[in-house]
């Protein structure tokens, strides 16, 4: 019995090193990644927004164009989530006293992750990459919780 648990065991970490699965500590650093994100704007840290994304994030949404009565896709880039990270709660009023920032990792292979943050008014789609051992924001899909907001 001894034996096969200790074949088991082998088996287990090879699979491991072979499938690329992640670590519990790529889990944590994921879900900080996310956190960083809402976080900067809660507390006006843009530091916290460059660490998390990759100088080539791209923020993307649906939007309506009331005048042509179109839906069109509007994007935000990194630079722009900078300066809004030192800006959007000034007062302090944009969020709750205690913001919603619900981080569920949907997926993680290797080194690309998919990640949902469900936050007070919206919810974000992540791709979180890992690159030169540091995990960074893409891509990020994002919507109102309420779709006739956009």
């Amino acid at each position: 019995m001894k034996h096969y648990i200790t074949v088991l065991t082998c088996l287990f970490l090879l699979l491991t090193v072979v499938c690329g699965a992640q670590t519990r500590q790529d889990s944590l650093e994921i879900r900080r990644v996310a956190l960083d994100y809402i976080e900067a704007q809660h507390h006006l840290k843009p530091e916290l927004f460059e660490r998390a994304a990759h100088p080539r994030m791209v923020k993307r949404t649906f939007w309506m164009d009331k005048r042509a009565n179109k839906e069109y896709l509007r994007e935000t880039f990194k630079d722009a989530m900078v300066l809004l990270s030192e800006t959007y709660n000034r007062e302090g009023d944009m969020f709750p006293d205690d913001p919603q920032k619900e981080v569920i990792i949907l997926d993680i292979f290797d080194r690309t992750a998919s990640v949902k943050l469900i936050a007070d008014e919206w919810i974000d789609y992540m791709h979180i990459v890992k690159l030169n051992g540091k995990w960074q924001i893409v891509n990020v899909l994002w919507q109102f919780k309420d779709s006739g907001s956009h």
